[in-house]
């Protein structure tokens, strides 16, 4: 399977159905707009765990097909949207319509609306027009390039679900550029463009599946957290325009990748922008479905051969005040993920991608880059029923926990665990934990809850 820290892996559907596994590191260095901050070693990361590309296939197989012929689930838009009781919702006319969710990918991909129209013809979703502003010196994309192929993918899986769970809503696709010689993170250009997009109020969700690991900032060891808190401008300005932020909790359970982009701590650490109090944290879970979306078993923790949905406390940041009730599991800590949704690669998305002319067709993705635009759907419905921008959820996330789940639409998960390439995680239980947070969503009724309606 390659290196622990491989973030997407190929597995090729051959004819005869007969399989074959590549592997290749995502680890993407990008170039500083702020001259100031030095994130040398800091390895920028999308959250795609895991990457099936079903090559040659004209269609996408159904869960039963994908269970006999390749040995893993697989799902739909549509098994989705049953899964998390969202039709209700769509009948209501709550569709995402008047809000917008802002994307933020390194290179993004040249073929993102094509691939849409082609993913909304196959599951009968309305097509959209998908706004690309591209940040910063974008360089020309290369097929041949890995890093931009991984961020390509990324992207895809970005938009054509978030669009799925929220189909009127507007999706901006923000593409920043890596000067690779410079050597540095793009971490400053990522939030040198949220800032500039929430000031301008373009964004209501601001849906990010990337992640770095605390540990690798400069000053981190001595306690000296400025290189990472000086970055944490775009999520003040988010807060004082109430836009909500989302981030992908990670795809190595309770550890995660050291500064060369490949080697995993061998003890629990956590990552940014997933730990940060300004940001909703959007952990992984195991759906298991039958082909019409209906649940056979309950939903437990992601944690499969490819990977284990982020969660801990973190290094740098104090608890916040939203998590005082739930003190006695994370500590004086910021703990993550706050809630679940959709992650697992035995239980991978659909996607349709041609942005690679070797690997056209459909592909299966999973890790917590799906949870969190799934989720970035799910608030851009609430958004909608409010009639205006929620901002900051955690706070309405930890009160809705205390009112029964028929009431707040909340669903415990309290199977699974989140250890990882033997790095011990943490275990679901009862209420909150490190390895679902909240749990899961009963969406016609968290919708609602969330928005207060």
């Amino acid at each position: 399977m390659g290196s622990p820290a491989t973030l997407r892996r190929s597995l090729a559907l051959l004819a005869a159905g007969a399989t074959a596994l590549t592997a290749g590191t995502v680890a993407v260095p990008a170039a500083s707009t702020a001259a100031s901050v030095s994130l040398s070693g800091v390895h920028v990361r999308p959250a795609s765990a895991g990457h099936h590309s079903a090559v040659g296939r004209t269609a996408p197989l159904s869960t039963s097909e994908c269970v006999s012929q390749i040995g893993i689930h697989c799902y739909s838009p549509l098994q989705y949207r049953t899964a998390y009781n969202l039709d209700p919702l769509y009948r209501e006319g709550i569709t995402g319509k008047g809000r917008t969710i802002v994307i933020v990918d390194s290179f993004g991909s040249p073929t993102i609306q094509h691939d849409l129209e082609v993913f909304d013809k196959q599951w009968g979703l309305p097509d959209t027009k998908v706004e690309v502003v591209k940040w910063g010196d974008v360089p020309e994309f290369d097929p041949k390039n890995p890093d931009h192929t991984g961020w390509a993918g990324e992207t895809t899986l970005d938009v054509e679900y978030a669009h799925a769970i929220a189909p009127d809503a507007h999706i901006i696709v923000v593409a920043t550029g890596v000067a690779e010689t410079e050597g540095t993170t793009g971490l400053p250009e990522m939030m040198d463009a949220e800032k500039a997009l929430i000031k301008a109020g373009r964004a209501d969700v601001i849906s990010q599946s990337f992640g770095a690991t605390e540990n690798t900032f400069p000053g981190f060891d001595k306690g000296d957290f400025k290189s990472l808190t000086d970055l944490r401008y775009a999520f003040k300005e988010a807060a004082a325009h109430d836009v909500t932020v989302l981030a992908a909790s990670g795809d190595n359970g309770a550890t995660d990748a050291q500064e060369n982009g490949e080697d995993l701590y061998p003890h629990r650490v956590n990552s940014w922008p997933s730990a940060d109090p300004l940001v909703t944290s959007i952990g992984g879970t195991q759906l298991t479905l039958d082909d019409a979306g209906k649940h056979t078993a309950p939903d437990k923790v992601w944690h499969d051969k490819y990977g284990a949905g982020g969660g801990g406390v973190s290094g740098v940041f104090e608890r916040p005040w939203y998590q005082a009730g739930v003190a006695g599991v994370t500590g004086n800590h910021r703990g993550t993920p706050d809630i679940s949704m959709s992650a697992a690669v035995d239980g991978g998305a659909w996607t349709y991608e041609s942005y690679d002319p070797t690997s056209v067709g459909w592909h299966l993705t999973g890790g917590t880059s799906e949870a969190t635009p799934v989720f970035s759907g799910v608030v851009a419905l609430a958004d909608q029923l409010a009639g205006h921008r929620l901002g900051q959820i955690n706070w309405r996330l930890y009160g809705l926990s205390l009112l029964p789940p028929k009431w707040s639409g909340l669903v415990d998960v309290t199977e699974g665990d989140n250890s990882w390439d033997k790095v011990t995680g943490y275990q679901a239980a009862k209420g909150y934990d490190l390895a679902s947070g909240l749990g899961t969503i009963d969406g016609a009724k968290f919708v609602h809850a969330l928005a207060g309606r």
